[in-house]
């Protein structure tokens, strides 16, 4: 680990956070109901001092630090749910909330973005201009926490936001940027094939709601491979066939859930009527019947180039050229895009992982775990970062 970089603030908080985290880890909350998590994120702000606490909406809070000077302001963003996921690690810390887990790291991220807070609200007669932190309730839960705080105004005035992800995939001391096109624009859908149910052995006097919903899901798999373009990167899959009792028993209905994923806006546009139009071709096709609930999640997290630089540029300051690494965009959804609809931003990625440790779960997983020496990269990214841009 890179302590060297690590100014003595840092070093001093490094406990704390880990604490931090440890204790929102044990108490984890789903999303719309983070109650306990707000309150002790609203009372640890507090205790720091020099900080304007606010809850914009019911589950989130807001911190302002108002520097000595006039300048620009620059807000960060970390988010605070869990997921529905019953822990499975051996941890000491593990959840005590049967079902619920923090199995995507934002107890680090909130646990980092306390100690940045903490950090730089006792140098504010060095700070120019303004930071605010968020922190955001429900980013795991369409329609997200983020467009709700966009809606009570947390954004108002703000000239640049940056927010970041512990990566499992990425190793621990490894800051991972990206320009352009990170994260994709998430889609969901519902269809219900509504058949004729009846016996096994009399197929004649049925609609096989079973085997109609199964050439639905074939047929969707040609919506990407035939009517969008190859250089576009654009996924559709289906996560879910439910249908029928038993083996003799021809089903009344199926339900199919998908997602749908695209960097390119004009796919949000675009799939909900291709999507149907499979639906309701081979429905018809075999004298059934369907209902169909599409709806367009998140927006792309697309960075800013000027705000990505500060970023690259703040990480080879911190770790150098080894401590940089530029991977691909991903697949997955994050509702930060919500900020970057009013400010320029940029999301960047904190390396977690570490095989001599066994922590190599991905997100998700009921074996989730993080690297807790990750925490001090967050912070100190965090930290150079606005210093580097409020200056």
């Amino acid at each position: 680990m890179a302590n060297s970089t690590l100014n003595p603030a840092i070093e001093n908080v490094r406990e704390e956070v880990i604490n931090w985290r440890r204790h929102l880890h044990q108490n984890p909350e789903l999303s719309y109901h983070e109650e306990k998590t707000s309150k002790f994120v609203y009372e640890t702000l507090l205790s720091f001092g020099n900080l304007e606490v606010s809850r914009p909406t019911k589950y989130s809070v807001m911190a302002r630090l108002v520097g000595s000077q006039p300048g620009k302001i620059l807000a960060i963003r970390a988010d605070m749910d869990a997921l529905p996921i019953q822990e499975e690690t051996d941890i000491e810390f593990k959840s005590k909330n049967p079902g619920v887990m923090h199995a995507c790291g934002h107890d680090g991220h909130t646990a980092m973005l306390l100690g940045a807070a903490k950090i730089l609200s006792e140098v504010k007669e060095d700070i120019k201009g303004e930071v605010r932190f968020f922190f955001q309730h429900a980013e795991e839960h369409f329609p997200g926490g983020a467009q709700e705080m966009v809606d009570a105004g947390v954004m108002d005035g703000v000239n640049m936001v940056i927010g970041a992800h512990l990566m499992s995939d990425l190793d621990v001391g490894k800051i991972g940027v990206v320009y352009g096109p990170m994260m994709a624009s998430t889609h969901a859908f519902w269809i219900t094939v509504k058949g004729k149910g009846g016996h096994g052995g009399m197929p004649h006097e049925t609609i096989d709601s079973i085997a109609i919903g199964a050439q639905v899901v074939t047929n969707l798999q040609h919506v990407v491979a035939r009517n969008t373009d190859p250089l576009d990167q654009v996924v559709l899959s289906i996560g879910k066939f439910v249908g029928g009792e038993a083996g003799n028993v021809i089903a009344n209905s199926v339900e199919i859930t998908g997602t749908v994923r695209s960097f390119d806006v004009k796919y949000r546009e675009i799939m909900p009527d291709l999507v149907e139009r499979v639906v309701k071709g081979v429905t018809e096709a075999h004298g059934a019947d369907y209902d169909l609930k599409y709806i367009c999640g998140y927006l792309p997290v697309v960075n800013d180039e000027e705000v990505t630089k500060i970023i690259e540029d703040t990480a080879r300051e911190l770790y150098g050229e080894e401590g940089l690494d530029f991977p691909k965009p991903k697949m997955g959804a994050e509702d930060f895009s919500a900020y970057q609809q009013k400010a320029p931003g940029a999301f960047f990625m904190i390396g977690t992982r570490n095989e001599d440790k066994g922590i190599v779960f991905p997100h998700h997983h009921p074996k989730f775990d993080i690297d807790e020496d990750s925490l001090e990269y967050g912070v100190n990214m965090f930290v150079n970062a606005v210093f580097n841009y409020l200056k």
